[in-house]
């Protein structure tokens, strides 16, 4: 009788074992977007890669299946990557090394990827030992369109067009798809962009058959994100860049996350997968990345690695490079979405300098926001490399006479691009009771004016109507690149100009 009582026992635990038996998988993404520097900002207090590695180092405690994502524009632009090391521009070449060294799992290309010319996009491709996913990028070749691809040891391997992360814990297995998809802003004669709802048709079947999730991957426009969940609404997740700053939206049932540029923040998305249900729970947390978290000492090598390089390199562009040239008591607002949205005083002393810089007596003057990308705020002593952070691509400065119709135009569209790098940040144009004023006075349309403005503006880039074949731009003038006393030739020379005599 006590035998049989043991017997029962044993089965009543067993049972209960078995129902108690775990059918969860548990998987960690952790998300970044939008990286251009890889060393902190604000003087080491925020960001900075040595601090991913902090975060992921602690994650991969807690999972081993824990997988750093990158969202697509890091590439380009950066100040390091316009320098020269051992005779090549540099062009994305320090930020692979920190990449491969966090590890990242995968990375889809933004549009900034697309900035560097091919031979160099290749080079970048062939030394990253992640993997790549694009489903609407493709190389274009004469006309042929293929998958992108890297070449390491001598073999020649595609990037995927679709990327599938099969995780396998104690002999069950959860199968994460991703569907990636990169804005076709940056038209290059090497890439090819398929429009992306058709390319998201296209490959979101072969995806939802393979696997147990499909999460969206892109570098997008949030309102692009938008319609693509519309158009999938059982994608519940969309990992993005593009907008640098940090959002977390909602369309249906499902979410947009997106963290801030230049690693101030990164996107935790913990996933818990029934085997038995196969119903997935995604729990999303925004993490900053403030100088609460250390920055971790292998990565913090690389990077100050770089740094050296750079410093050595400005040295033969500038003199003394790390030499102050001006001391601000109050913060200068160069921070991303400012610079884009608003007229900040960073923004208004580059347009003053440009004013200030003109040969002939200017009304206004005035630059793209996105040209400006420092993301962060300069007070107190403010260095040479500082300014060279600030506009990292450089570039001239150019005049010209244009009909006061034009002036208009030009400034109600960057006013309505605020958002975008588009905006314009401007000195001496101001904005009243509905109406433009340069000089405290109303732009009269059939008056001529000069302006002062950047050479990648004159050239018709973000400002569409603004470029030297239309008519009612009536001269421009560029500076003197010979000259080496023209300041004009070169923006950041300008800027320091400016500073060091407003001290």
């Amino acid at each position: 009788m006590k035998f049989q009582k043991y017997l029962l026992g044993l089965c009543i635990i067993l049972l209960v074992s078995s129902c108690k038996k775990n059918t969860k998988i548990n998987v960690t993404l952790l998300q970044l977007n939008d990286v251009y520097e890889i060393s902190a900002l604000e003087g080491g207090k925020v960001g900075g890669m040595a601090r991913v590695k902090t975060v992921y180092n602690k994650l991969l405690k807690e999972n081993p299946d824990t997988y750093i994502l990158m969202a697509g524009d890091f590439l380009n632009p950066s100040l390091l990557g316009t320098l020269k090391y051992k005779g090549d521009r540099i062009r994305g070449k320090q930020i692979i090394e920190v990449m491969n060294a966090l590890p990242v799992k995968l990375a889809t290309f933004g549009n900034h990827e697309f900035d560097l010319k091919y031979p160099d996009l290749q080079k970048r491709l062939n030394e990253s030992t992640f993997d790549w996913v694009s489903a609407n990028a493709k190389h274009n070749v004469n006309d042929s369109i293929n998958l992108f691809y890297k070449i390491q040891n001598n073999k020649k391997k595609a990037l995927f067009e679709t990327y599938i992360l099969n995780i396998n814990q104690k002999n069950k297995e959860f199968k994460i798809g991703f569907l990636s998809l990169t804005i076709d802003s940056n038209k290059k004669d090497y890439v090819n962009y398929e429009e992306r709802i058709t390319s998201a048709k296209r490959v979101y079947k072969g995806l939802k058959s393979q696997t147990d999730l499909v999460l969206g991957f892109t570098h997008l426009t949030k309102a692009s994100d938008r319609e693509l969940l519309k158009k999938f609404p059982n994608v519940p997740l969309i990992m993005g860049g593009h907008e640098h700053t940090n959002m977390f939206l909602t369309e249906g049932n499902s979410h947009i996350a997106k963290a801030d540029a230049n690693a101030k923040s990164v996107y935790v998305h913990r996933l818990q997968f029934d085997t038995k249900t196969k119903k997935t729970t995604i729990k999303s947390t925004l993490v900053f990345l403030d100088s609460t978290v250390a920055q971790n000492s292998q990565i913090l090598k690389i990077v100050n690695k770089w740094n050296a390089i750079q410093e050595a390199q400005l040295k033969g562009v500038i003199k003394n490079p790390e030499a102050v040239v001006y001391d601000s008591k109050i913060p200068l607002d160069g921070r991303d979405t400012p610079i884009r949205s608003v007229q900040t005083n960073l923004g208004q002393i580059i347009a003053k300098s440009m004013f200030v810089a003109s040969k002939k007596q200017a009304d206004c003057a005035f630059v793209n926001g996105g040209s400006i990308r420092l993301d962060d705020v300069l007070v107190g002593e403010i260095t040479g490399v500082d300014i060279f952070r600030v506009l990292p691509f450089g570039g001239s400065v150019y005049e010209a006479d244009v009909k006061g119709q034009l002036l208009k135009e030009v400034l109600g569209f960057g006013q309505n691009a605020a958002g975008t790098g588009a905006y314009l940040q401007r000195y001496n144009a101001n904005f009243e009771n509905g109406k433009w004023l340069v000089n405290g006075k109303i732009i009269k349309a059939d008056k001529t004016y000069h302006i002062v403005l950047s050479d990648y503006l004159m050239k018709g880039f973000d400002i569409p109507m603004l470029k030297p074949s239309n008519p009612m731009v009536l001269k421009v003038y560029k500076p003197i690149m010979t000259d080496t006393t023209d300041i004009r030739a070169d923006i950041r020379k300008t800027v320091i100009s400016f500073l060091k005599s407003d001290k």
